[in-house]
């Protein structure tokens, strides 16, 4: 059975329908930054996941091929994920899109070295014949903060929003967005295949104590 962080990690991945805290340490990620809509058609964002997903199942399929990754187990490719923020603002901005700068990640098992990614960017490059020069490994430690699971469209994400910073003022905490801890959400559902009232979405934000 493939390890699933989904699964093996719910604290992070699978949280309640109403805010709680998390405390998230140093995780690894396969990232890509850029900058604009995400909704853009073959625009920046489109074209950065498909960086991903090619690095992530290069270091996932290494069992079929020479090169030997040291602790290595078969696992669930995890979900994506995205760091969000505005020039200018602590809050997200839904109407102008266009003014996103983002961090798209997939989170890298442990065993994966910077070595083993380096390995794996050369081996997607020569395979799929494209430039994967944008990607980085990439290690975030988020710290303390609140989460909540959105179910819905992602232009309703502000009433989720909301109830968390209702729930943060109720017990002595604050959102703590700054220019190196962004809004983070975590997509649990295929947007091409789910309908948008039933999308999951685990939404999360940095948060200090009062």
């Amino acid at each position: 059975m493939a390890f699933d962080f989904k699964k093996e990690y719910k604290e992070f991945y699978l949280p309640k329908a109403k805010p709680e805290l998390v405390t998230v340490p140093p995780m690894n990620y396969i990232a890509v930054r850029g900058k604009g809509d995400p909704n853009e058609e073959n625009g920046a964002y489109k074209q950065a996941i498909g960086l991903l997903y090619g690095v992530a199942y290069t270091i996932k399929m290494s069992k079929k091929g020479d090169h030997r990754i040291e602790g290595y187990f078969d696992f669930v490719v995890p979900p994506l994920e995205g760091f969000w923020q505005q020039e200018g603002t602590a809050t997200i901005d839904y109407v102008h899109k266009e003014n996103f700068e983002w961090v798209s990640v997939i989170r890298l098992p442990d065993f994966v070295t910077k070595a083993d990614f380096d390995w794996a960017v050369r081996e997607a490059t020569i395979k799929k014949k494209q430039d994967f020069s944008a990607v980085e490994f990439l290690t975030i430690e988020e710290g303390l903060c609140v989460q909540c699971m959105h179910t819905g469209p992602y232009d309703n994400e502000p009433e989720t929003v909301a109830a968390m910073d209702a729930f943060l003022a109720e017990n002595g905490y604050a959102t703590d967005i700054t220019d190196t801890r962004w809004h983070h959400e975590i997509y649990l559902s295929d947007v091409r295949k789910t309908a948008p009232e039933k999308l999951k979405t685990v939404i999360r934000h940095p948060i200090k104590k009062l």
